[in-house]
């Protein structure tokens, strides 16, 4: 029998997950496979379609009040609002499962180690003695080198490059083809721009764009 799971966001990025979910499911077992059965979002309609994929079952309270065992993957882009929503979600019926899609390249499984409720997307790949706290998100094709160590609630756009030995805490983000070179150490909330180099170490809470990425007031 197929375990249920639903997908807490409606958008873009939870229908992206849901074709995640179905490249998982090819590589499984009919009994180990997860049957989906829609999405969870505070400001979607109840019933409204996701694509094919499923409907809006209803928000933090129908996942809170949901009585049976069901596995929940939190597909947002935002550090602050994975945080918010796994705290807000309280049932102890509700589990959180990594994700990791078939094509990703991990050199050492052994040493790589990570949460729960992490995303990681196609073509992702990671050296050895790679550590991750939870609720990660790793879009298409990141790259994570030797020795890193991520908090939580991180997001990473397509084509980052984490180099080795890198230490970072929790809520940064990380646009699209951005870099971060070698022993770096990166705290909490910062964000890097789109095509970015950081070369020093970031400031908590700060925006930093441009290469070297330098940090830029708002």
């Amino acid at each position: 029998m197929s375990k249920q799971i639903a997908i807490f966001g409606a958008g873009g990025f939870g229908k992206e997950v849901a074709c995640l979910i179905k490249a998982i499911n090819k590589t499984k077992q009919e009994e180990d496979k997860w049957e989906v059965i829609g999405f969870f979002d505070d400001g979607v309609g109840v019933g409204t379609e996701i694509s094919h994929f499923g409907k809006v079952l209803g928000g933090v309270e129908v996942v809170n009040g949901w009585e049976r065992p069901l596995d929940v993957v939190i597909a947002v882009g935002s550090g602050k609002i994975l945080k918010l929503l796994s705290e807000k979600i309280t049932n102890p019926n509700i589990r959180f499962p990594n994700l990791v899609h078939p094509s990703v390249d991990v050199l050492d499984w052994e040493t790589f180690k990570m949460g729960k409720g992490n995303i990681i997307q196609r073509n992702c790949t990671s050296s050895c003695d790679v550590i991750m706290g939870d609720f990660n998100v790793l879009n298409s094709a990141v790259q994570l080198g030797h020795d890193v160590m991520l908090g939580s609630f991180n997001v990473m756009m397509p084509a980052v490059r984490i180099s080795g030995a890198v230490r970072m805490q929790d809520q940064n983000f990380f646009g699209v083809g951005s870099i971060v070179l070698q022993c770096i150490k990166i705290g909490n909330g910062v964000k890097l721009g789109a095509g970015s180099v950081m070369m020093t170490k970031p400031k908590d809470g700060n925006l930093y764009m441009g290469n070297p990425a330098r940090k830029i007031i708002v």
